[in-house]
Order: C-alpha cells, then structure tokens, then sequence
C-alpha cells in the first residue's frame, strides 16, 4: 500500500558543486520533487545549461532568480522571480536561469517536474544538475 513520504526542505542535501550547488531529489509514480540550492561561495558563477524536460512548476524559497527561455543567447525572454514567486514551464521549453542571492549568500528554490526527471539518478545519489560544462547524465564533470 502506498504511503505518504516526508521531505524536509534544507536537510540532507548532496553537494554537486562545492560550495556552490547543493540537491536532493525524489520521486513518486508521475512527478519528480528537487530543492536546488545555489551558495554564493562559488554558485554565483556557475554556467547554466540550456535543457528541457516535463512540464515544471518552480518555488522560489530564497534570493531571486531569473528564468530565461531560449538556448543561451542574447535577446532570451527574461522571467524574473522573487523570493515566494511560482512559475510553470510548459513541457519542451528549452530554459535556463541565474540566481540573485539574498544577504546570506543563499538563493534555494524547489522544483516539480512531471513526468519525473529520471536524468536526476537514483535518489540516494547526487543528482544531475544541468550545468553548461557538463554532458548528459553520467558525463558529469
């Protein structure tokens, strides 16, 4: 039978990028749940990577972001978000963003996507993140 699960917002997260890109992830039958947390140590700048997947609602927790449709190139359409602000991507969109960080160096958002994002790994193992200087899953740098 199944039961309800737990997920604690900022415990337990896998660093992907030290000190500057942590995660944890999980997954249910039809829709994937990821917090992303960007530490400004050395999250400021890491190169985002243009990718697209299910559709995708996106909370940001703290610090701002901005959500940029296109592939990476000048004249993508801005979508500015703020601490408490929600967004939905359609499916197939291809996007990217950059974090602003709050007094604290911090800038933490959490992500549904359904389908799930299975390119994120297993849930007891560092989940893929879409970085412009890393491949597909298992090409991580």
């Amino acid at each position: 039978m199944p039961k309800c699960r737990v997920f604690a917002i900022d415990n337990n997260l896998k660093e992907v990028v030290a000190d500057g890109l942590y995660m944890k992830h999980m997954f249910g039958e039809t829709v994937s749940v990821a917090v992303v947390k960007f530490v400004e140590t050395a999250g400021r700048d890491l190169p985002a990577k243009s990718h697209q997947h299910g559709e995708e609602a996106s909370l940001q927790f703290s610090g701002a972001c901005s959500v940029f449709e296109g592939l990476g190139e000048a004249g993508d359409h801005e979508t500015v978000m703020e601490q408490g602000d929600a967004l939905l991507i359609p499916a197939g969109l291809m996007h990217y963003g950059s974090n602003r960080f709050e007094p604290a160096g911090v800038s933490m958002r959490l992500n549904v996507v359904t389908p799930a994002r299975k390119e994120y790994g297993a849930e007891d193992t560092v989940p893929y993140y879409p970085l412009a200087d890393r491949g597909e899953q298992g090409e991580r740098a």
